[in-house]
């Protein structure tokens, strides 16, 4: 409330019979306000979302849309609320930083042609329902990932399948207009079979032609970062945020090692750490960044699997804990989640793994508290529950589960 909703609440005697009656409705709406949050902190109840495969991709296609579910701040336990927006493949959400709107990825190949799409809605808070303001091409073929900048005025989306990046401003009123930027990747593509993949691997999947997975802004918001899957490469980019365009950065990409297939990254809270999955190697390489000209320097490379473990699995996530002392990353075939200390120069430790109690694993994530970690688990139409201990990194599974149909990732209001 603001100070003079404050006066008009306190002192209404004070103001004219106009200014009454309009601190009457501030006072109204503060009172609301005021009974919104105390009926969630009575209810414990976070809302999230949930995306899903409508179509097949990498299993069976048993969603129909966006799912809002309610999290019981006590248990971790997910109960359904709704099918909160009906659409086509929305594998990858994200919420902007303000809280009101919801973009998702479609990751389809039809939109207007052989392009994707980028939906964006408007979040009721009160009661997590999705009002849908448009759709708009991601100007490539099967979006995978995307993000939005710090400033809540860019949404950055990688094509997989076309290859491609493109950023998207938002509008005053939430909804998309068309790409300020796009940049299409170019060059060789890697080797089929990763060049150091766990013995026995047959971990095959994109090194086809430029694929484009993740794409996201660095800490600071004056670089973005994004992975090529298919040309082992992520790329660095400068960001100018008042045209909405990239530039290459002094140095425009690293490579990993040939055949490996850089996946998603994650950034320690110290914003000068960052961590990359692999999908073929199924690796995890710790990197400096240089947050004055986005280099990317590579310390220590290490198997996000099990030692001595052979066989087939692809990386899918990677995620940070928010103290800052844990990494995890979920694997899909091998079906679990790996846990690794990370220590005072940000070199990773194994610490162990925990079954995601599913099959394949496409997404992992904490609730805003971080006290619980939710896994998608893509093939067995299931998100398992478990409990973070904050102090040795492991994961506690709580017995519960949220059916949903091949769900691929999870987002939290806050």
């Amino acid at each position: 409330m603001s100070s003079l909703e404050e006066l008009r609440c306190n002192n209404t005697g004070q103001f004219s019979r106009r200014h009454f009656l309009a601190g009457a409705a501030a006072c109204m709406v503060a009172s609301s306000s005021r009974m919104l949050r105390g009926m969630e902190a009575t209810n414990g109840k976070t809302f999230a979302y949930v995306g899903t495969y409508t179509s097949a991709v990498d299993g069976g296609a048993n969603g129909k849309g966006i799912y809002l579910v309610a999290m019981d701040h006590a248990t971790g336990e997910l109960t359904q609320v709704k099918l909160a927006a009906e659409t086509h493949n929305p594998s990858w959400l994200a919420v902007d930083p303000s809280g009101r709107y919801l973009y998702a990825a479609n990751e389809v190949t039809d939109f207007h042609g052989k392009s994707g799409s980028v939906s964006a809605y408007r979040i009721n808070r009160e009661n997590g329902d999705l009002e849908l303001l448009n759709v708009v091409s991601s100007e490539g073929a099967a979006p995978a990932h995307l993000s939005m900048d710090a400033t809540g005025k860019y949404v950055f989306v990688a094509d997989y399948a076309g290859g491609s990046i493109a950023v998207l401003p938002i509008q005053g009123n939430g909804g998309l207009g068309t790409a300020s930027d796009v940049h299409h990747d170019t060059g060789s593509v890697g080797p089929k079979i990763a060049q150091d993949a766990p013995k026995g691997s047959f971990a095959i999947s994109g090194h086809d032609a430029p694929h484009a997975h993740m794409i996201e802004a660095a800490p600071d918001n004056r670089f973005v970062l994004q992975t090529d899957l298919g040309q082992d490469r992520i790329y660095v980019y400068r960001f100018d945020a008042s045209a909405g365009k990239l530039s290459p950065a002094e140095t425009p990409f690293v490579s990993v090692n040939a055949g490996d297939g850089p996946r998603h990254f994650a950034f320690h809270p110290n914003k000068r750490w960052m961590y990359l999955l692999t999908e073929e190697a199924s690796n995890v390489t710790f990197f400096h960044f240089d947050a004055s000209t986005g280099a990317l320097h590579a310390e220590q490379t290490l198997s996000a699997l099990p030692p001595h473990f052979a066989g087939t699995s692809f990386g899918s996530e990677i995620l940070v804990s928010p103290n800052g002392k844990f990494l995890y990353t979920a694997n899909r075939l091998h079906d679990t989640i790996s846990i690794f200390s990370i220590g005072s120069e940000g070199r990773l430790a194994w610490i162990g793994e925990s079954s995601t109690m599913g099959d394949y694993p496409r997404h992992i994530a904490f609730d805003p508290s971080g006290r619980f970690a939710y896994a998608c688990n893509q093939r067995s139409d299931a998100i398992a529950v478990f409990k973070v201990d904050a102090e040795t990194g492991r994961l506690n599974f709580t017995g519960r589960y949220f059916g949903v149909g091949t769900p691929s990732c999870i987002v939290f209001l806050k």
